[in-house]
């Protein structure tokens, strides 16, 4: 049901579904997480995210997604983890993030009344309470600021610092303090990518925002505006410390201009744990994918 409440979400607010390919030659998000691959005389990894190519897709066609396998060489073992799953990745050009915002709430909501309109047998079988999710179809969500999640987490006696990056302990706190999804905005540049657009006023923060789902499930959503300006852009990867020759396409999507444009990334798994209300995300894919399993 939520795969083809995508569709028809994306569909209605006028996306074109842009296919991003699965073998890769460059990470969006750091090597570090990537699988490679011999690709005959080259090295290829499989992908991580679509999002550098579906911000190729935007400037043709304005508003794109995709929605495909990713994987993340994580070694991670914990129930909001998998190395293969699935995501959605909306691009949209002419856009900025108040605007991306407003859709990501929009598409929960969507998603969630889809649901609640579709599958009450199931949720019946999963003693998921249709009451709860209701709240859920009501926007807009709340939001605050990084800096305000830091000092919510310091007064709830959880200790983190300024610069540090949000862990499971963390986005339940943040997360139980709100009966719906909430968007923590604003992130230090030393803990997200390259690609984000820098804040106009903060040096050192990207305007960036992870939605948390409620009810101790953490990020089901993360995104930004991305950045637009070529030499503020390679500047950011030269910071990173990425090879410019192997991004020289991507960053030529800016090199004689370019629009304003935002995007975001949604794990289907991850959102379908917190909808069903179970204990673990491997509940929610066939076979799961995780360190050292590959059988069925």
């Amino acid at each position: 049901e939520l795969i083809r409440a995508t569709y028809n979400f994306f569909h209605q607010e006028g996306f074109i579904k842009f296919d991003a390919p699965i073998l890769t030659g460059t990470a969006p998000e750091g090597t570090t997480e990537l699988f490679a691959t011999d690709y005959f005389d080259t090295q290829a990894y499989l992908s991580q995210s679509g999002q550098l190519y579906e911000e190729v897709g935007a400037m043709a066609f304005d508003k794109v997604y995709s929605f495909g396998p990713t994987f993340r060489a994580e070694k991670s073992k914990t129930r909001r983890h998998l190395t293969e799953f699935w995501m959605i990745e909306p691009e949209m050009a002419f856009m900025h993030q108040e605007e991306s915002l407003q859709i990501q709430e929009r598409y929960i909501a969507f998603l969630v009344q889809a649901v609640l309109d579709n599958c009450q047998y199931e949720l019946k079988l999963l003693e998921r309470d249709p009451k709860i999710l209701e709240r859920y179809t009501k926007t807009p969500y709340p939001r605050i600021s990084y800096d305000e999640a830091i000092k919510l987490c310091q007064k709830g006696g959880i200790e983190i610092n300024w610069g540090d990056d949000f862990g499971a302990p963390e986005e339940t706190y943040i997360s139980d303090q709100f009966e719906q999804p909430v968007f923590v905005l604003n992130y230090p540049k030393t803990i997200k990518p390259f690609y984000m657009k820098s804040h106009p006023t903060r040096d050192d923060l990207y305007i960036c925002a992870d939605m948390l789902a409620p009810e101790g499930y953490g990020e089901i959503i993360g995104g930004s505006e991305r950045e637009a300006d070529y030499d503020k852009l390679k500047t950011e990867m030269i910071k990173k410390g990425l090879d410019l020759k192997a991004y020289d396409w991507y960053l030529d999507l800016r090199k004689y201009g370019s629009v304003p444009h935002a995007g975001f990334g949604l794990g289907l798994e991850r959102a379908l744990t917190w909808i069903c209300h179970l204990d673990h995300l491997r509940e929610t894919i066939p076979f799961p994918r995780m360190i050292n399993r590959l059988r069925p």
